[in-house]
């Protein structure tokens, strides 16, 4: 979305109707956004690519303000607001979702079955973008879902999910019954919403194991409800990369989501919060004790979707690039350039020709790391 999310309500936010906000590859002028969550709002567009902001716009509230429940010593309790969500406001359509994702939601449905989207592909259809998979999750157990689509193969030990074959798509379908099995106790520190029942309830425990507030939002189509339960929305609106539980215990409980929080950063033009930025370089050493074909895979994704230079810069500001390509890091620091270098493309410019001339681009990762 954020031409939609970005395109603030200027009734709603003070801000004049003569403001625009300008992205590539078009402007649009601001329009009104009645969802309910009206306190902030973004100081820039959400875009990769945006090149202005509007200045009149209320600011978002500074980070001290939010409660990181369990961060850093803090044993405070956090209770959070949950909302339900019209799709609608936020451009939701669901001609938006590929046919064969939808095949597979409506014979889950038919069967008595709730369904729903979550996870990334429902940040990105509010993001406007076109999600590269669609995960579903159901309430029926795998064994349901496979008499529902005997072709399916059950895949994974830790974390069993349904591969749903449909014509040459693979959609993966995931369980309530298993994430409740294999995922942690909600933590203490979180608080059951209130006035939520026992169909809340089983969606929340499910989005409080997710790994960032951004990807633990849940979409019904059949209702075209979209479920909030973690503040992802609010995380969204003012371009916010943070984790669910505190960050210092969630890398350290999956060392990998240090990666993929860098990851979502440059794809989608967000900042780190302040507690996750600490969090990625006081523990960037733990990146050691992965897999090497993990951190190949990592990387991989990285600097794919056109997110390559956002990613090596953030890589290389937040110390990860001495960890993961120490050699190009060495000639960074020989070149003099700083960690914060304002020049436009000149980070992966520099790896890049140093890379060609030395033939070893990214070949560190997997001497270093094995």
């Amino acid at each position: 979305m954020f031409n939609k999310l970005s395109s603030m309500a200027y009734g709603s936010f003070g801000v004049s109707s003569k403001a625009l906000v300008y992205c590539r590859p078009c402007y649009g002028s601001i329009r009104d956004l009645p969802f309910s969550l009206r306190t902030s709002t973004i100081g820039h567009c959400g875009c990769v690519g945006a090149i202005a902001a509007p200045r009149n716009v209320v600011k978002p509230r500074k980070e001290e303000s939010r409660d990181f429940s369990g961060a850093r010593g803090s044993n405070k309790d956090k209770s959070m607001p949950w909302k339900k969500l019209d799709a609608n406001e936020f451009g939701i359509q669901r001609s938006m979702i590929p046919d064969s994702t939808r095949m597979v939601l409506n014979k889950l449905k038919k069967k008595g079955f709730q369904v729903y989207l979550v996870g990334g592909c429902v940040r990105d259809l509010i993001l406007d973008r076109i999600p590269k998979d669609f995960d579903v999750i159901t309430t029926a157990e795998l064994k349901e879902v496979r008499k529902v689509f005997p072709g399916c193969q059950i895949v994974g030990r830790r974390f069993p999910i349904c591969h749903v074959y449909v014509d040459d798509i693979i959609i993966e379908v995931s369980s309530f019954s298993t994430s409740a099995r294999t995922g942690k106790a909600p933590n203490k520190s979180f608080r059951r919403p209130a006035g939520c029942d026992e169909r809340d309830y089983i969606r929340w425990k499910n989005c409080l194991q997710r790994d960032f507030t951004v990807n633990g939002l849940m979409f019904d189509p059949s209702e075209n409800v979209v479920y909030d339960y973690i503040g992802g929305v609010e995380d969204l609106r003012n371009s916010k990369v943070r984790t669910v539980s505190a960050a210092n215990l969630s890398f350290v409980e999956d060392t990998a989501r240090i990666l993929r929080a860098i990851r979502i950063a440059a794809r989608l033009g967000f900042s780190l919060t302040k507690d996750v930025a600490i969090s990625v370089k006081e523990l960037s050493s733990s990146l050691l004790r992965l897999d090497p074909s993990r951190i190949r895979m990592e990387i991989n994704y990285m600097l794919a979707y056109g997110s390559a230079e956002a990613s090596l810069r953030l890589l290389w500001r937040f110390g990860l690039m001495e960890i993961l390509l120490p050699i190009q890091a060495s000639y960074l620091v020989s070149q003099g350039f700083r960690r914060r270098d304002g020049r436009s493309n000149m980070l992966l410019v520099h790896i890049f020709a140093f890379s060609v001339r030395h033939g070893n681009f990214l070949s560190s990762s997997s001497n270093t790391t094995e």
